[in-house]
């Protein structure tokens, strides 16, 4: 019995070594080497300070920096992108799991279809369409309801461009959970609240709502969570009135050479994001629902 025990115990070690590895290696090595970083525990350029201090984060969190106010505009951002996926994809989960009784996922699969392109690809090709001179100002042209001289020019580089085009990528990857959560609905909960004489309105409110409710709590999390540290997509639609906190995080390691500040603002955003997810952890509980 004792053998056995062991073995079971070597085994489960074995089987957990690889990825507690790969854990270790390539995710907590780095987080630790950014946080020395940036109290100055580790020094690579010549420019790095010599010894150990808080300055850095002192004048990013008490000082008034520009940094602050990006990060905020990060949230806002990342808010507004967030609310309008959720809202544009619980309709198509919904239609996908509880309207669709045939070839759902095959419409699932034409809907993800287009995403298996490159992503910068498709982001290239929103330029194209916001552009100065793109699909949309040139339609304006036509139907002259905008002089060539004097096109939309908030469409393209501006905070509405980069909001547009991540809510165009998130929506089909969101409407994922939300249709996987609404899939395994017990039918028959529906079924009775119909015998009992309320409407579908009132059945998707009290009943189909409150029971996909961890699913679109994930999808939001989901989306706002990757979305406050994005910086792709923001420089290559946003332009200067586009700028987000990630942009600012890249361009501190590359630009201007400033590895402590860059470190200070990649380990703040960590953090925020790891208090995200452990307050969504803690207070989001999925339970099952049993007949």
């Amino acid at each position: 019995m004792a053998a056995e025990q062991t073995g079971s115990r070597r085994v489960t070690a074995g089987l957990l070594s690889a990825p507690l590895l790969w854990l270790l290696v390539f995710f907590i090595v780095p987080v630790l080497f950014i946080a020395m970083y940036s109290i100055g525990g580790i020094h690579i350029l010549p420019t790095d300070p010599r010894e150990i201090s808080f300055d850095a984060w002192h004048k990013f969190l008490l000082g008034h920096s520009v940094y602050m106010s990006l990060f905020w505009r990060s949230i806002r951002v990342s808010l507004t992108v967030s609310i309008v996926v959720v809202l544009l994809s619980y309709p198509i989960g919904y239609f996908l799991a509880l309207c669709v009784k045939k070839r759902k996922y095959v419409l699932l699969l034409v809907i993800i279809a287009p995403f298996l392109t490159s992503y910068l690809l498709r982001v290239l090709a929103w330029k194209v369409i916001l552009g100065d001179k793109g699909v949309i100002n040139t339609a304006l042209f036509q139907l002259h309801l905008r002089s060539p001289d004097h096109p939309v020019s908030w469409l393209i580089y501006s905070q509405f461009a980069v909001m547009l085009v991540l809510a165009y990528v998130w929506i089909p990857f969101v409407a994922l959970p939300i249709f996987v959560g609404l899939d395994g609905l017990d039918e028959s909960l529906l079924e009775a609240a119909g015998d009992l004489g309320a409407s579908r309105f009132r059945t998707f409110l009290r009943v189909t709502l409150p029971l996909s409710a961890p699913g679109v709590a994930a999808a939001f999390i989901f989306v706002f969570v990757p979305t406050i540290g994005e910086f792709v997509t923001p420089q290559l639609v946003g332009g200067t009135r586009g700028f987000l906190f990630g942009n600012e995080v890249q361009d501190q390691f590359t630009r201007a050479l400033d590895w402590q500040t860059g470190s200070v603002l990649a380990f703040f955003l960590l953090l925020v994001v790891g208090i995200l997810l452990a307050l969504f952890g803690r207070f989001t509980q999925v339970r099952n629902v049993q007949a």
